[in-house]
């Protein structure tokens, strides 16, 4: 393998896009568990049925319309549409009226958050909406001045769409535009001259007594949610690009699951596709491949067992205070597909000490002449939930052989979590087809098989 370094690797993919800490979904425990074994369920996480929502903030004329504009353009194939944060301002009172130069339009009170809370659910769950007109000639709302119809993706754009929680939690990805304050000045005196009619004194008070303050107050601190941070704003093609592709992939993903409930992709973020990129690099040392390989295996591991059942558990920590968590099923056991399936038990291992872990050898003839010739499962593997471990679906045959075994062996379709590193489309399909209640972990959906059923774009063998 070649001589790049994964700090280049990691720097090309990049390309002037700023990328969050991963983050770990945490687990929503809902309803009474008093100690009895709960099975986990997908929730939201596959997306079955809601839009994709993308929130875009930064300061005000930081090119966030721009960058909106840039997205819409590239999904030309896809249903878009863009819910302002502006069309949600509070029409002024009489008396705000007369002092209208003195009211801060850049705090999160001038917001009607709980309008705008009540338009994205509708939009989340498929129903159209009508957005109000905000004029700032007359800082008058209009109600119902626009009717927006469901979409595959929702723009929430806006200054301050991340201030609330409660916004920031319907979003499945957040993009911070991070432009220079004179740049940001500069187009602020041409927009609010032109557009609005106001004098540059005007423009200049306004910009230090609201509207710097209020960046550095209310919009700067919530650059931290930003999954991504653009910087430069319209101007960062190579970002939007890298956005663009990701949105695709997403939006791939949600397809598939809405086919096939049982099938769990982990939720992406730039971090896991920059290890993808070095895994899948055939210019990758063999060292950085094991060990970013090791990673992600890792991490759908966490993930598959995250699908374990679970019953409440109280401990009392060094404090001497009770905590009231979970705990999951101990009957657990790990079976490898040999030889590639080798490679995730050291993950699982990592993840569940003192795991049994078994194996499962199938000869391939050709894409349909799977052949079982030897296996070493637990003896009491009926009674256990099982990790199936591949790192890669491809056709599904091999897979279909695997878990008819262990069905022949009492274990219950449904206590089987199949973990992939990367599966194809045609595999899902057929594991799916055939054991509806196995549960499929993956980190990513490739795009399908090449004629000698070869996934693609893949990782090799």
């Amino acid at each position: 393998m070649g001589s790049k370094s994964v700090d280049e690797v990691l720097d090309a993919a990049a390309a002037g896009v700023h990328y969050s800490a991963l983050r770990l979904e945490e687990l929503n425990l809902q309803g009474s568990m008093l100690g009895k074994e709960q099975p986990t369920t997908s929730g939201l996480e596959n997306g079955l049925k809601e839009p994709f929502v993308i929130g875009v903030a930064g300061g005000a004329s930081s090119g966030k319309s721009t960058v909106c504009k840039m997205i819409i353009d590239q999904l030309r194939d896809q249903r878009v549409v863009v819910v302002t944060q502006e069309s949600f301002y509070y029409g002024l009172s009489d008396e705000e009226l007369v002092h209208v130069h003195d009211y801060n339009f850049d705090h999160p009170d001038a917001f009607d958050t709980e309008l705008l809370l009540s338009c994205m659910k509708k939009l989340q769950h498929n129903k159209a909406v009508d957005i109000p007109n905000y004029n700032f000639k007359t800082y008058k709302s209009v109600p119902s001045a626009r009717k927006v119809n469901p979409s595959d993706v929702i723009i929430l754009e806006g200054i301050l769409v991340f201030h609330d929680s409660r916004v920031r939690d319907l979003m499945n990805m957040k993009i911070f535009v991070d432009t220079d304050a004179d740049v940001r000045l500069t187009r602020r005196i041409c927009r609010d001259t032109i557009e609005k009619g106001r004098d540059i004194k005007t423009v200049l008070d306004q910009y230090s007594k609201f509207v710097k303050p209020a960046f550095e107050d209310f919009i700067l601190p919530t650059k931290k949610y930003a999954d991504i941070i653009i910087p430069r704003g319209g101007d960062n093609d190579v970002a939007i690009d890298l956005i663009v592709q990701h949105i695709r992939t997403k939006l791939g993903q949600n397809d598939l699951c809405k086919m096939h409930p049982n099938l769990y992709v982990i939720q992406t973020t730039y971090q896991i596709r920059g290890m993808h990129t070095i895994i899948r690099d055939a210019a990758t040392a063999t060292d950085d491949f094991i060990f970013y390989a090791d990673r992600l295996i890792r991490l759908v591991v966490e993930h598959g067992l995250g699908h374990l059942p679970f019953k409440e558990k109280q401990v009392i920590t060094p404090t001497g205070s009770v905590y009231t968590g979970v705990e999951f099923s101990k009957r657990l056991c790990g079976i490898s597909v040999i030889r590639s399936g080798e490679s995730m038990e050291n993950a699982l291992r990592a993840c569940c000490k003192g795991i049994k872990i078994g194996k499962i050898l199938i000869h391939r003839e050709g894409d349909n002449g799977q052949q079982l010739i030897y296996h070493n499962l637990p003896k009491d593997i009926a009674n256990r939930h099982v990790l199936l471990l591949d790192p890669i679906l491809g056709t599904g045959n091999s897979a279909v052989q695997a878990i008819s075994l262990l069905l022949k062996k009492g274990v219950q379709e449904a206590n089987i979590i199949f973990l992939n590193l990367i599966s194809a489309p045609q595999g899902v399909h057929v594991v799916s087809k055939r054991f509806p209640r196995v549960k499929i972990v993956t980190s990513e959906i490739e795009f399908g098989l090449n004629d000698d059923f070869r996934v693609v774009p893949g990782m090799g063998d």
